[in-house]
């Protein structure tokens, strides 16, 4: 009985880890080893990406960018507050402070 209870345990702990992963999907992820890394996440509608991407640059090329600072890893960006957007992601919603996550799912 206690076998029993110990599988289903582990198998509700390992469905709800997967339920809540996020989904990159069609997402192109891009890591560039420096002494931190350079890491871009691009959608079909712009760019999350870390503090290394000027913003100013994506306002004078139309660019939708998203900047989180802090991160080591793509998974990083998803829970870091978003720090600077560019003209054109304020224009599709995305604003200073919402995560990484919300801002990717706009640019999706």
């Amino acid at each position: 009985m206690i076998k029993i209870i110990g599988t289903a345990l582990a198998l509700a702990l390992t469905t709800s880890a997967q339920a809540t992963e996020f989904d990159w999907g069609k997402l192109k992820r891009e890591h560039i080893e420096l002494q931190l890394p350079l890491l871009t996440v691009q959608g079909s509608k712009g760019i999350l990406a870390c503090a290394y991407i000027d913003v100013e640059t994506c306002n004078k090329t139309n660019e939708a960018c998203a900047i989180v600072s802090g991160v080591k890893t793509h998974e990083d960006m998803l829970q870091r507050p978003i720090i600077r957007v560019s003209k054109a992601a304020s224009e599709l919603g995305i604003k200073q402070g919402m995560t990484g996550e919300q801002a990717l799912e706009i640019l999706r």
